[in-house]
């Protein structure tokens, strides 16, 4: 059977009893050149032929996709759902459709730098605490004119914004806290990126080594343990550290959904929060508001990136060169129940 033809613009308006100019009008948004009646013709022709219009080309006659992407290092970190929402959310409002790319391994890495480079979005926010995006390829897809802005504390802006999210401060007056307390066997909680043998220590990693040191107390390894890229890895992690001859008697998690598996997992081995373990996790979940007892964490004050989303939707609507900006938005120990 031959393969029904796509409808044109020249079927739509030959349908339509109008020019081809005329449905250009009418499917741009631009129907005010044209009778209210007219606009009807031509908008019961396309749903009568299932006319859909070449998007990708007329990007390329206009210079632009009305696209923006997301790209990121994981998928189902809570930090970049939310941001996934609000950018959803910023864009719909100026005309933009959403594209997520994960970059979670040098191969994709190369793929999207590769579909970034051919145009398929206008601008981008990249949150890869991986850097499998480099400076090198920032700059290069900065330089091809796509919009971005990175979320990143190291890198410098080269034609793009730059979010600094500092963390090892409020990390260090955790961590205070706990040897304040009389804590002396505090377990560091990470993800596998950061126990990574021979790299460079991540900024939570940096600040338990750092207040061990201050400290005077000796590094212990079997405290130093992966478990918190998710629930039932923190779970069962935390359960494995209480059957130590000598367990922790502080956690000091990577993430706040690690430290609210560790305080299910303490309570069903039979161990009281903070008496017998103090507990401080990493993100400010709202989710440790409703543990027993409130979970102290370190994090930002309030999940909200309307700030970045602006800074990117700013980007895209300026006319010509944009100056390079920096946005820091430093995080804060959060003291609760739990320690």
């Amino acid at each position: 059977m031959q393969k029904r033809a796509r409808p044109t613009v020249r079927d739509v308006a030959g349908l339509a009893g109008v020019s081809v100019a005329t449905v250009s009008h009418v499917v741009n948004g631009r129907s005010g050149r044209c009778t209210p009646e007219t606009r009807e013709r031509v908008l019961a022709a396309i749903r009568r032929l299932g006319y859909v219009p070449d998007g990708a080309a007329r990007g390329l006659r206009r210079g632009r996709t009305d696209q923006v992407c997301l790209i990121a290092g994981s998928i189902g970190v809570p930090a970049n759902a939310v941001l996934a929402q609000q950018l959803h959310d910023g864009a719909d409002a100026a005309g933009y459709g959403v594209i997520t790319l994960l970059v979670d391994t040098e191969a994709r890495a190369r793929r999207a730098f590769d579909l970034l480079q051919q145009g398929i979005a206008d601008g981008a926010i990249v949150s890869d605490p991986f850097r499998c995006l480099d400076r090198e390829r920032l700059t290069t897809l900065a330089h091809s004119r796509l919009s971005m802005v990175v979320l990143d504390n190291l890198i410098e802006p080269s034609g793009f914004d730059v979010v600094r999210i500092p963390e090892r401060e409020a990390c260090a007056e955790a961590l205070d806290h706990l040897f304040a307390s009389g804590r002396r066997r505090v377990a560091f909680v990470g993800h596998a990126f950061d126990l990574v043998p021979g790299a460079e220590p991540t900024e939570r990693l940096a600040a338990y080594l750092d207040a061990l040191e201050r400290h005077g107390v000796a590094r212990d390894e079997q405290l130093t343990v992966v478990g918190a890229d998710d629930r039932c890895q923190a779970y069962w992690t935390v359960t494995g550290l209480m059957q130590l001859r000598e367990p922790p008697d502080a956690l000091f998690c990577a993430s706040d959904r690690a430290a609210v598996s560790a305080i299910w997992a303490l309570r069903d081995g039979g161990f009281s929060v903070p008496h017998d373990v103090a507990v401080i996790g990493a993100g400010n979940l709202r989710e440790g508001l409703v543990t027993r007892p409130a979970l102290s964490t370190v994090g930002p004050p309030e999940r909200d990136f309307a700030d970045v989303v602006g800074l990117l939707l700013d980007r895209l609507s300026a006319d010509g060169e944009r100056e390079d900006r920096e946005l820091v938005r430093p995080w804060s120990f959060i003291p609760r129940g739990s320690a």
